[in-house]
């Protein structure tokens, strides 16, 4: 079995916390008008997907609902489609905009599964290349991202308005 290491995450996971509101990070995000800043890279019907801003690896895309939940059986069946729609042309735009050799799409459900923001579902969508876990990671506790974030975060934005 191959791990994907991410170390640089720590600094997410020990960083202080944003004092708890009814509204999630995500709920805020799908409130606001800053995409860009947000990294949001396409908005439809009832979810929204951005990039995610302490990936696992390049290119790792969030699909969210705008409502807020924590569970796959308090989505609508809209949302659910939705959801998997967003999904499907997310995949198609990284496969345009970084040719990944395959994926990891997933969700974590609850703290003791891994879920960072245990109480607004989200999708990941996490684009994979043969040997892309390297000794960055691994000794210097580092990675490389190819690109800077707002950059992809528009190349991406394009190439979906294209799908």
């Amino acid at each position: 079995m191959e791990a994907l290491h991410a170390p640089w995450r720590i600094n997410y996971i020990l960083a202080p916390k944003q004092p708890q509101t009814d509204a999630s990070l995500f709920t805020r995000i799908a409130q606001s008008s800053e995409d860009d800043i947000n990294l949001v890279v396409i908005r439809d019907k009832t979810c929204f997907a951005l990039l995610n801003t302490f990936p696992y690896t390049g290119g790792h895309l969030l699909v969210v609902p705008y409502r807020q939940v924590d569970d796959l059986a308090q989505l609508t069946d809209d949302e659910m489609l939705n959801l998997m729609q967003i999904t499907k042309k997310c995949q198609l735009a990284l496969r345009k905009v970084m040719n990944p050799d395959g994926f990891n799409i997933g969700l974590n459900l609850g703290k003791v599964a891994g879920a960072g923001i245990a109480e607004h579902l989200h999708l990941h969508i996490v684009p994979r290349w043969n040997g892309d876990t390297n000794f960055m990671p691994v000794l210097a506790q580092i990675t490389v991202l190819p690109e800077a974030l707002q950059e992809l975060a528009a190349k991406i934005r394009k190439t979906l308005t294209e799908i």
